[in-house]
């Protein structure tokens, strides 16, 4: 069993659909779609595609009415939470509330006027649907603020956050997301300590697959191993289904959740004989599939690898043209090279669930 060294930070319980955010709720991973929202079957496509990889929240674009009024036929076609994203025009967080959304994004600031708050506020009490006050560094006042700070995003999220509270409105999540990563982490340091909401983490524009998860990772990663964290999504120039998979992988490498497939592999060196890259790609590839909760090893060294990684709970190590089989740092039998990968991913296949 794994000793938990993250004390999370306990923030106020929200209820969005049928989950919890905030309190001892489960940290959430959400996500976006990037399909037009009017394609209905596309959306609910990509949301199903979402669903199957673990995602736990989706958010879908509502730019215009058309948008709005297809929300039932996407929400009842979907298992997880819809959230509406609302940019300036209030009638378009009405529709989307009344066509059964679960919850909403939007910064009453760029709403306009204080009436036009107060109606969405009036009808989300009604459903008791919860509203992320969304601050980023494009949405920051940069005639009040010409320089981009935490204190900045802060100030500015606050400000949002006042005019719920001036309404009596305290069913609210707050993100406030840079895509510099010392800022946001010192944003949500600075907003945790300023008020309890549910946090929704967040580095906004990461970039890429590959810059987009190093940025994510470390930006997430440090606030959650801080306990500082609820929610969070994993920004990528990628397919959605992509920002889940690193956030399980975050939550997973801080042991936050401890499930699924782990599969850990040596960075090869002078002494490796055997296609370790290839073998574990390979590998990879195929046990993504199976839902099982296993930590997987492939070692190059056929001397040390049983060794280095005694913890997983199979493996296999490599050596000239053959490799052994392990279990639990025990070798079991010794195997033609050609053969570890089938070997492996069977093994796997048939390994007692937990």
């Amino acid at each position: 069993m794994r000793q938990n060294l993250i004390h999370r930070k306990q923030t106020r319980k929200i209820k969005l659909g049928n989950i919890y955010i905030g309190g001892d709720a489960p940290i959430s991973i959400q996500s976006m779609t990037t399909t037009d929202t009017k394609n209905v079957s596309a959306t609910v496509q990509q949301i199903k595609e979402l669903e199957e990889v673990g995602c736990d929240i989706v958010r879908i674009a509502v730019p215009n009415m058309k948008a709005a009024k297809v929300v039932h036929q996407i929400k009842e076609n979907i298992k997880i939470p819809l959230i509406a994203d609302i940019h300036f025009d209030y009638r378009l967080a009405l529709e989307s509330i009344n066509q059964g959304v679960d919850g909403l994004r939007l910064n009453p600031g760029n709403i306009q006027r204080r009436d036009k708050v107060a109606a969405i506020v009036e009808e989300a009490r009604k459903k008791d649907l919860p509203i992320r006050i969304g601050v980023n560094g494009g949405s920051v006042d940069r005639e009040k603020y010409p320089i981009l700070s935490p204190e900045s995003l802060v100030d500015s999220a606050l400000e949002h956050i006042k005019i719920l509270e001036e309404l009596n409105y305290y069913n609210i999540k707050v993100s406030l997301k840079a895509t510099d990563v010392p800022m946001t982490i010192a944003s949500y340091q600075l907003m945790s300590q300023k008020r309890d909401y549910p946090l929704h983490l967040g580095v906004t524009e990461a970039g890429t697959k590959f810059t987009g998860s190093i940025k994510s990772s470390i930006g997430i990663g440090a606030l959650l191993a801080l306990g500082i964290g609820d929610t969070f999504r994993v920004s990528l120039t990628a397919p959605p289904t992509e920002e889940i998979k690193v956030g399980k992988e975050i939550l997973k490498s801080l042991h936050i959740i401890d499930e699924g497939i782990e599969c850990i592999s040596c960075p090869t060196c002078g002494r490796c004989e055997i296609d370790v890259i290839g073998i574990t790609e390979k590998v990879e590839s195929e046990i993504a599939k199976l839902n099982k909760k296993v930590k997987v090893a492939v070692m190059g060294c056929i001397v040390n690898g049983p060794g280095e990684s005694k913890d997983a709970d199979i493996g296999i190590s490599g050596g000239k043209g053959i490799g052994v089989l392990f279990k639990n740092g025990v070798e079991v039998k010794r195997i033609p090279e050609k053969d570890l990968v089938e070997v492996l991913v069977t093994e796997v296949r048939n390994f007692p669930d937990k």
